[in-house]
């Protein structure tokens, strides 16, 4: 019996114990969390680069961060660490050479979203108190070509989504994902009276904003002609609407207010005001709606919650870094965050409400559609563009009064994480930029 009341008494305890541990996303539970350091590589076309591998791409990464936030990796309490092409354990072997601290480091995989969801971890590690300082990498290495299915021998998770895409549009030969964001775009305009001319311009803006990036894959300036008369991949997508597969890498520091304070990080700090993470709800699969089979409604769930959250508003934000894979996506994506109105996507558009001059600028970096798109990467090169936004450091890409960022990352299968940037002490910010 003794031995019965002393797990008893564990068990007790446990809720007491246990509750600053405490994993929810209910960010008035939690405490504040910043981003004091962030990096990249440049992304390349895969293969182009000699001596890149994926150890290469994350020591740059990653040493990047470290010398913008003036840190050391011994700083480095935990490591959440993204990738989707690779075997288990390329975090720790990527890590590794920059130091074998004996550190926890979690591998993460979660589609295109997999840079986010590293993003997302390490936020919740240094929000519920856990640790104050933790490295978020995402890399990857890609194969040439268009994306296919690694494994033939078991069942595909994006299988559902095309069986949903499969009861409103007849399946074609072009690439998969080009068929389910492409049809998500059929579907527009056959709703809302949507033209193709509207993809394009989203194409033709993406790459006029990539030419300022020096890390983008891509840093051409096209006209809407060429955007619109380039090799057609799935109707109403051509190949200039469509990211490339990239190899590269991106990092992000994240840290505590205690942290932050210990090493007079304020003027450097981003808060990380918000971060939602979300996944597919039923009518991704029972819409009938290649529009809801792509995420729209998981996006809109994610950002409804995040708003809600946080207080802010989509009318308080000036600058976006939003999931282009295909121009289709973000045309859908201004309407599940709120940008505009669901249907009015063509007017926000035509407005130019999406770039500079407009209500937004939404991907200054050139996006996924030009800057290019490692898949662990994305997220939290997302991270570095909106925190060099918010820092007023983003050269000449820079969005005029940009105080507040808004995140998205999407991958099929389904995963969405979306997240709300701000300095974190502006005064001591504008103190430092006087000097």
């Amino acid at each position: 019996m003794s031995a019965v009341r002393h797990v008893v008494g564990l068990l007790n305890l446990a809720p007491k114990s246990l509750s600053l541990r405490n994993f929810s996303t209910n960010t008035a539970k939690m405490g504040k969390s910043y981003v004091v350091g962030v990096g990249m590589t440049k992304f390349e076309k895969p293969g182009r680069r000699e001596n890149f591998d994926y150890p290469d791409i994350a020591k740059e990464a990653v040493e990047n961060a470290l010398a913008d936030a003036g840190l050391k990796y011994t700083d480095v309490e935990q490591a959440c660490v993204g990738y989707v092409y690779g075997d288990s354990t390329c975090g720790q072997r990527a890590l590794y050479p920059l130091g074998m601290t004996g550190i926890p480091v979690y591998n993460v995989n979660n589609n295109c979203a997999t840079g986010s969801t590293a993003l997302f971890l390490a936020n919740q590690l240094v929000s519920s108190g856990i640790s104050n300082c933790v490295l978020a990498l995402g890399f990857e290495k890609m194969q040439k070509g268009s994306l296919s299915a690694t494994f033939s021998d078991r069942a595909n998770p994006v299988q559902p989504a095309v069986e949903a895409m499969m009861k409103v549009k007849d399946l074609e030969a072009s690439p998969i994902a080009a068929q389910l964001f492409g049809n998500a775009g059929r579907e527009h305009m056959e709703k809302y009276g949507t033209t193709a001319e509207h993809f394009a311009k989203i194409a033709w803006k993406n790459h006029k904003h990539s030419v300022h990036n020096p890390c983008s894959q891509f840093q051409d300036e096209y006209t809407l002609e060429q955007i619109s008369g380039a090799p057609m991949v799935h109707q109403p997508l051509t190949k200039l609407q469509c990211c490339p597969t990239s190899d590269g890498g991106a990092a992000a520091l994240v840290v505590s207010e205690e942290f932050v304070r210990q090493h007079g990080l304020e003027s450097r700090a981003v808060e990380i005001v918000g971060m939602e993470m979300a996944t597919d709800v039923p009518s991704a699969l029972e819409g009938k709606s290649c529009i809801q089979a792509v995420g729209f409604d998981m996006t809109k769930l994610a950002a409804e919650k995040l708003f809600k959250k946080t207080g802010v508003s989509a009318d308080d934000v000036q600058v976006v870094e939003l999931h282009d894979c295909f121009s289709a996506n973000e045309l859908v994506t201004y309407e599940a965050l709120g940008l505009c109105g669901v249907g009015k996507a063509g007017e926000f558009i035509d407005a130019g409400d999406n770039t500079y001059g407009g209500k937004y600028v939404v991907n200054p970096s050139g996006g996924l559609i030009s800057k290019g798109h490692p898949l662990g990467a994305t997220g939290l090169a997302q991270c570095y563009e909106l925190s060099s936004q918010v820092r007023g450091e983003a050269a000449n890409r820079q969005v005029e009064g940009a105080t507040m960022g808004l995140q998205h990352n999407l991958g099929l299968g389904g995963a969405v994480v979306v997240a709300l940037y701000k300095m974190g002490f502006p005064e001591q910010q504008q103190q430092k930029a006087k000097l």
